[in-house]
């Protein structure tokens, strides 16, 4: 699966063709082009629940420049904010708004995306979602519901003791050829 467009999403599951709509009609990833945006999350692997946003992964060079075409691209969205913190020991810019049915989380750090944890763990969750069947991802989307965030549903369900975020990291080294 290539993630790093969002074409697969026209002929995906309903709320996948759903956001595939949102992001093009708005040109929202269009507006991100300069900074590699990669959707993520849990609406690409099909494990969304409910009130699942749509989390925009960016790797910029300058956060200043980033935070300029965030505002600019997007402030007129409803609930539109931009925070600037540490997570993980890196400075993350994150800007959060609403358009139509989605909540959108756009994530940037000064890594490139396909290296960013989310894009990481991202792909080792859909390997393990292929190769465990229909049960496990349902096991999954009802840890979800039940409050665990993706991760840690992931780690509860194939019994990773440890942080949840770099324990799934390990099953990346499984993935190699």
């Amino acid at each position: 699966m290539d993630f790093t467009t969002i074409e697969y999403l026209k002929t995906g599951t309903p709320k996948q063709q759903e956001a595939y709509k949102v992001l093009t009609h708005y040109s929202i990833i269009e507006y991100l082009q300069p900074f590699s945006p990669i959707l993520a999350g849990t609406i690409p692997i099909d494990i969304d629940i409910e009130n699942s946003d749509l989390d925009i992964i960016c790797y910029w060079h300058h956060s200043d420049e980033f935070k300029v075409t965030l505002s600019k691209s997007f402030n007129r969205y409803k609930d539109f904010r931009i925070v600037d913190k540490m997570v993980r020991e890196q400075r993350t810019v994150i800007a959060t708004f609403k358009v139509e049915n989605f909540e959108i989380e756009i994530f940037g750090q000064n890594t490139p995306s396909q290296e960013q944890y989310a894009y990481r763990h991202m792909v080792i969750e859909n390997h393990l979602l292929l190769s465990r069947g229909d049960q496990f991802r349902q096991t999954i989307r009802d840890l979800k519901v039940q409050g665990f965030k993706t991760e840690p549903a992931f780690a509860q369900a194939l019994g990773l003791q440890g942080d949840p975020y770099l324990e799934l990291l390990k099953e990346e080294e499984k993935l190699k050829p």
